[in-house]
């Protein structure tokens, strides 16, 4: 009783007050899961109706688990660096679930003309929008957008992709039987010497909070799950592949996790 309450509390204020945030606007139109949710988070400006807007917007940003997605952001650029600095000639690089792709813009953009090509697909058209947009505005060429399925992706049109990313998805995943298989099905479509990079969400101290406040993209309550760094890694060996390797973001709730083909 007194959690359904205390619940009903949270959300009617930020169904209210909360909305002078840009941040909690979007969530409720788009999603708080959704591509373009993650990509406010990732720009980390604070930005709302006057200056109490901005100030709920802040709070909103700061809470600990977008500051966790912000480090996660900074350890899977890394990864991919490190990936595209050990190939050589151009590295194509497929992310099945991208929303706008902020940080795969500044990627391409941080990397010598020629030596990187990106294929962002989402399902949401939103995100795909937004993240044309940006692309166009920075003068980026060496990444483009289309709608795709991650969990039934096919294979794109040439070559097959070097790098394969699939991040902030599986802990929106509740079914492990889903996880395995998308895991398995990317591993068909990488090249034969190719990488799957993919994030994993190993804990969270505010879960309880995000079901019973937030709402994901399909209006309804935003229930994530967390799983076993070393299961997520036991999963893609039985996948097939030879090189398994995970690291942590600095703030401790994610993993990314790099499987060698």
């Amino acid at each position: 009783m007194w959690t359904t309450l205390k619940w009903t509390a949270a959300r009617t204020v930020l169904r209210t007050v909360g909305r002078a945030s840009r941040g909690i606007r979007i969530g409720y139109r788009f999603g708080f899961d959704s591509g373009v949710m993650l990509d406010h988070v990732y720009e980390n400006r604070a930005r709302g109706v006057l200056g109490v807007g901005r100030l709920i917007d802040r709070v909103f940003l700061d809470a600990v688990g977008w500051r966790a997605i912000r480090a996660r952001r900074e350890l899977l650029s890394r990864v991919l660096r490190e990936e595209i600095g050990r190939r050589e000639g151009e590295v194509f690089v497929l992310d099945v679930a991208a929303g706008p792709g902020r940080y795969l813009q500044d990627l391409v953009e941080q990397t010598p003309p020629g030596r990187l090509r990106v294929l962002c697909r989402d399902l949401a058209p939103a995100g795909l929008r937004k993240g044309e947009a940006m692309a166009a505005e920075r003068g980026l060429t060496g990444i483009t957008y289309e709608a795709g399925d991650a969990l039934a992706p096919v294979a794109p049109e040439g070559r097959a992709p070097d790098v394969i990313v699939v991040s902030g998805l599986y802990e929106l995943l509740l079914d492990d039987a889903e996880v395995r298989g998308s895991i398995e099905r990317l591993r068909g479509l990488l090249a034969e010497d190719g990488v799957l990079v993919f994030t994993t969400q190993t804990r969270h101290p505010q879960l309880e909070l995000i079901a019973g406040v937030l709402t994901n993209r399909d209006g309804e309550p935003w229930v994530m799950k967390c799983r076993d760094m070393g299961q997520a890694e036991d999963w893609a060996a039985l996948a097939g592949f030879k090189e398994v390797s995970s690291r942590r973001e600095r703030v401790g709730l994610f993993t990314v996790t790099l499987c060698r083909a």
